[in-house]
């Protein structure tokens, strides 16, 4: 890989960016509108706990298929695809929402975890290039993009909640706004990268260490399932919330569902000045010791949030969670980044 000019790793980062933004964007906008959603369907916590699984396994089954895809492909056809195949699928969710079906609704959340699923990959793989390109810890400021996202649709969906707007007509603007996100984002991604099919993957870019030995897969791979590992036991703690935070305020606290997102927000901002000024800190004292730290984070606030008897506490345990849920998965994207293959 060429080393790449300034003007063209500024642009890039800008694009990875938009991309991150318009995911959380995409996403906290149907995580905002989940009581509506529920209330509309006529669902008791258990089943829309049943209906949310089918957005998990239309993620996990698309997110290991999703290097594979970038191999073949390329990653700007992957994320156009992706970005596409999301944006239809929220405005599905919104349309079967309002005609009251829940298996239509249930199979366009497994293609909608299908969408967001590729999209996460492939932004992560694009985000990989400009932090070795950058030569510094990046990772969770792009995260952070994500985060302001998710911030700004959680704010979105109370507004929209407070004045009864249809969730359909809420979803089709915000499909129609990340898409267009999307097309423009992925024109300036870095070229010769590992986003790019053609690269060979012996071959290794700047800052990144060549493994010895022939490759293995990556599912042989102990540095991978550890990691793996890690990731899954922090983004578990930050899908529970995007899942179930709103909807718990509200029926624990009987308070409109304009409070149950601003509850929601409060975790998503959390998160998002962690990411923004967190690099800081991981720069200064290591990736491990913040995981370490954000798992404690993590705990304290869960705990703060499930069991406190006052609304005040647990949104205090709502911006602890998010501080704890910050850094760990942008971190782990690095660590897996810092091999090629």
């Amino acid at each position: 890989m060429v080393a790449p000019d300034r003007r063209a790793v500024r642009r890039a980062a800008v694009g990875v960016l938009v991309l991150f933004a318009a995911a959380g964007f995409a996403f906290a906008t149907w995580a905002s509108r989940l009581v509506a959603v529920r209330l509309t369907l006529g669902l008791d916590p258990g089943q829309m706990g049943l209906l949310l699984l089918c957005w998990s396994a239309g993620s996990v089954a698309a997110m290991p298929l999703s290097g594979r895809l970038i191999k073949r492909f390329g990653g700007r056809p992957v994320l156009t695809a992706a970005g596409g195949l999301a944006a239809a699928a929220l405005v599905g969710a919104g349309g079967a929402a309002a005609a009251r079906s829940v298996p239509a609704v249930g199979l366009l959340l497994v293609a909608l975890g299908v969408g967001i699923g590729v999209w996460d990959v492939a932004m992560n793989v694009a985000a990989t290039d400009v932090e070795h390109a950058l030569a510094r810890t990046a990772m969770p400021r792009f995260h952070a993009g994500y985060s302001v996202g998710t911030v700004l649709a959680g704010l979105v969906g109370a507004a929209m909640a407070r004045v009864g707007l249809p969730v359909l007509w809420h979803f089709a603007a915000v499909a129609a706004v990340c898409l267009a996100a999307t097309l423009w984002a992925v024109r300036g991604l870095l070229t010769g990268g590992a986003l790019d099919a053609e690269r060979p993957a012996s071959a290794p870019g700047p800052g990144r260490r060549r493994s010895p030995g022939r490759r293995r897969s990556a599912w042989g791979e102990p540095r991978v399932v550890m990691i793996g590992f890690l990731v899954l036991s922090l983004t578990l703690a930050e899908g529970a919330a995007g899942d179930w935070m709103a909807s718990g305020i509200v029926q624990g606290f009987e308070v409109p569902e304009a409070v149950g997102i601003i509850g929601l927000t409060v975790f998503l901002t959390a998160q998002t000045v962690t990411r923004i000024f967190g690099t800081r800190l991981v720069d200064r004292f290591g990736r491990p010791a913040a995981i370490r730290a954000s798992g404690l984070f993590a705990l304290v606030g869960v705990m703060l949030y499930a069991l406190s008897p006052a609304l005040g506490a647990a949104l205090a345990g709502s911006a602890l969670w998010g501080i704890g849920a910050a850094l760990v998965f942008p971190l782990g994207m690095s660590a897996a980044g810092d091999d090629p293959a």
